[in-house]
């Protein structure tokens, strides 16, 4: 009779453990909830995204078990982007990390309260995410992949020398790639070079957008743009045929056909980016967490795309590169 009252009083939170046959504890009060959108499917959102579930893991957020994991690409659609933003802001879910400064952008403009983390941004203040590189003190903080555009000059040149033309292929409509333009466009006259400018809004532009560029540039220099990047092998092909060198800032980008890339390694900045969502899992606020920036940078080479596209790479470039690709 006692060992019978004594079980109908067992508190309710160890009932329903030892019935979901999970250690005391972890109840389902204690389960948390991670959103995650990004505007595109590509290598580097995509590894992006893997990061953040790796440093999650690493934290002992489990997808179901205690962690409930939620994740939708916009396809490349800024009204889809919005369209899941408000979705998941519906949710509540503890944080939603927007993937890219679009997804990151729809993010920050549907909701005020809900913890939101950026990665894969180029210029949060730019883009309007957060007030300065200091903490917010709004629900938004992140990582940035900004890169210093004089190192990436540095490599144009050390793989085309005598570039005086440097073409790029970009979204007009995406914010990270018009800082990078615009930055472009201010840094290269000093260094006796030009930047000459195709527009691609959408990724089936993006082959149309190299083709005129063909005799007026030297080189082809490929930001983070998503449009750019999701189409990418397009991109290729004209450099293959017509003989013009591509530079990237994706590294994922030299496996597909660029020669070269100085980039961020996005597996590793969507890691960083995991360590600030479990940051706040754990109850801090984004408001007080600092946006960072990534400083591994890696040189990835492509000697087999350097042959088709016209030039030859230097042994020291090889030497210092953290791969190469075969």
């Amino acid at each position: 009779m006692l060992q019978a009252q004594k079980k109908k009083w067992l508190p309710l939170g160890l009932a329903l453990a030892m019935t979901a046959g999970v250690p005391f504890g972890a109840s389902a009060a204690e389960e948390k909830s991670v959103a995650v959108t990004a505007i595109v499917e590509h290598p580097a959102l995509d590894a992006a995204r893997d990061g953040v579930l790796d440093a999650l893991k690493q934290a002992g957020y489990e997808p179901g078990k205690n962690l409930k994991w939620q994740y939708q690409s916009a396809q490349g659609n800024n009204g889809t982007a919005a369209q899941i933003a408000r979705k998941f802001v519906g949710d509540q879910p503890d944080a939603i990390v927007g993937i890219a400064t679009p997804s990151a952008q729809a993010l920050v403009a549907a909701t005020k309260s809900v913890p939101v983390v950026f990665t894969a941004v180029t210029d949060p203040v730019g883009a309007q995410l957060t007030p300065s590189w200091e903490a917010s003190g709004t629900n938004v903080t992140g990582v940035s992949d900004v890169l210093a555009l004089d190192k990436q000059i540095e490599l144009i040149r050390q793989i085309v020398p005598e570039a005086k033309r440097i073409g790029i292929v970009y979204n007009p409509g995406e914010a990270n790639s018009v800082v990078v333009v615009k930055a472009l466009k201010e840094l290269l006259p000093t260094l006796g070079m030009t930047l000459v400018e195709a527009s691609a809004p959408r990724s089936v532009d993006v082959g149309s957008a190299a083709r005129s560029l063909v005799g007026k540039v030297d080189a082809i220099y490929t930001n983070t743009d998503n449009n750019v990047v999701s189409a990418y092998e397009a991109l290729v092909k004209v450099g293959n045929d017509a003989k013009i060198p591509l530079i990237a800032s994706d590294t994922d980008s030299v496996k597909r056909g660029a020669i070269a890339a100085l980039g961020v390694d996005y597996r590793l900045l969507g890691e960083q980016t995991g360590r600030i969502v479990v940051r706040i899992l754990n109850g801090e606020k984004p408001g007080d967490i600092q946006p960072q920036t990534s400083d591994k940078l890696q040189l990835f080479v492509n000697p087999g795309a350097a042959a088709k596209q016209g030039v030859s790479l230097s042994q020291a470039l090889l030497d210092s590169a953290a791969e190469i690709i075969q």
